[in-house]
């Protein structure tokens, strides 16, 4: 499957500091054509490794507005966004998505707020909330509101970046999210995330990255920290508590 997203990269050429955030981040830095999966891509890493910043960047480069949202959305409830997405080169495939969104746990109360403004305003069209279900997601849970926006708003040949879409799923809702995934990939779409969740990390035959000081590097399911801290304490439980409470 031909993908939407074919690889970013840094243009280095026009960044005059590299001492300054974000371009002073090790995997900023080392942003030499980073290939997208056709289906799934992950990026991992601690917090402040950078990959929130890369993933803000891709989206708003994609054309996607920096809280979240379509790109049918332009609001700005505080501009926080960094300067990365003015100097990063997206390389497209052939095909061209009939669809997209970039999720954002962070600011997705926001998006919800903007999609009750909109249909505030007198328009043309049905109201915006239709494609969400018909319920405003402030009615609905954090989780629920989430999975709403899978289920009802992301349709088959899209494109969708989602960051830490776990953020407000519990881990049966997070298997519900991997299904989905599942389904819209059967149905032509690409997925770029940015994600802590051992969970959710575990989708078959997509492309992992580790952001971390050192820098960017591909990296194998059963190799990222997520896994292997996960499997580790719940076979060794006792032991982890003990040495955390000890210290």
């Amino acid at each position: 499957m031909d993908a939407f997203l074919r690889y970013v990269e840094l243009r280095s050429e026009d960044v005059s500091d590299f001492t300054k955030y974000p371009f002073s981040l090790a995997p900023i830095r080392q942003l030499e054509q980073l290939f997208f999966h056709p289906k799934v891509t992950f990026f991992v890493g601690e917090n402040g490794s950078g990959k929130s910043t890369l993933i803000e960047a891709i989206a708003v480069a994609a054309g996607f507005n920096a809280e979240g949202g379509s790109r049918n959305f332009n609001f700005a409830t505080r501009r926080s966004e960094s300067e990365l997405h003015k100097y990063v080169r997206l390389v497209r495939g052939t095909r061209r998505p009939k669809t997209g969104y970039f999720l954002r746990a962070e600011s997705f109360f926001n998006v919800a707020t903007e999609i009750e403004n909109l249909d505030s305003e007198a328009a043309f069209g049905p109201p915006v909330i239709d494609s969400y279900g018909g319920r405003s997601l402030h009615e609905k849970s954090h989780g629920e509101s989430f999975i709403a926006l899978v289920t009802e708003r992301f349709g088959s040949s899209g494109l969708y970046i989602l960051d830490e879409p776990e953020a407000a799923l519990s881990p049966q809702r997070q298997l519900a999210l991997l299904k989905l995934i599942h389904e819209r990939v059967s149905e032509k779409c690409q997925f770029v995330i940015a994600t802590h969740s051992p969970l959710i990390l575990a989708y078959p035959d997509a492309g992992i990255y580790h952001l971390s000081e050192t820098g960017l590097e591909a990296v194998k399911y059963e190799e990222t920290e997520h896994y292997a801290l996960t499997r580790d304490f719940l076979e060794h439980r006792q032991r982890y508590l003990r040495r955390l409470f000890e210290e």
